[in-house]
């Protein structure tokens, strides 16, 4: 039986986010697609959630945004971090593997 991904936590998004796009700019599609890849299908984004979370993270200077050609040949917006993104990246990160590592340890012996 396939397991059914994982609810996304509440705040998490944005950070999958800029994590998906640290290696390099990619389309909505393309940061679904890494998202669930590196997840191992475990998380997955919904399209309106993504598109608001990209359009929050570039209001907030975290994103840069550019028209390009996909793969295949067709029109598709194309998201960077910026230098300010980078930065808030690895706080969060920071961040987050810190409050990974304090629930882990309280969950241990159970």
């Amino acid at each position: 039986m396939p397991r059914l991904p994982l609810p996304l936590i509440q705040g998490s998004l944005d950070l999958l986010v800029l994590g998906a796009l640290a290696p390099r700019a990619a389309h909505g599609y393309g940061v679904a697609t890494l998202v669930r890849e590196r997840s191992r299908g475990a998380l997955e984004i919904e399209d309106a959630a993504l598109y608001q979370a990209l359009h929050r993270l570039e209001r907030k200077g975290l994103v840069s945004a550019a028209w390009g050609l996909s793969e295949n040949n067709r029109r598709a917006r194309y998201y960077a971090l910026t230098g300010e993104g980078r930065k808030r990246l690895r706080e969060e990160a920071a961040n987050w593997q810190r409050y990974a590592r304090a629930v882990s340890a309280v969950l241990e012996g159970t």
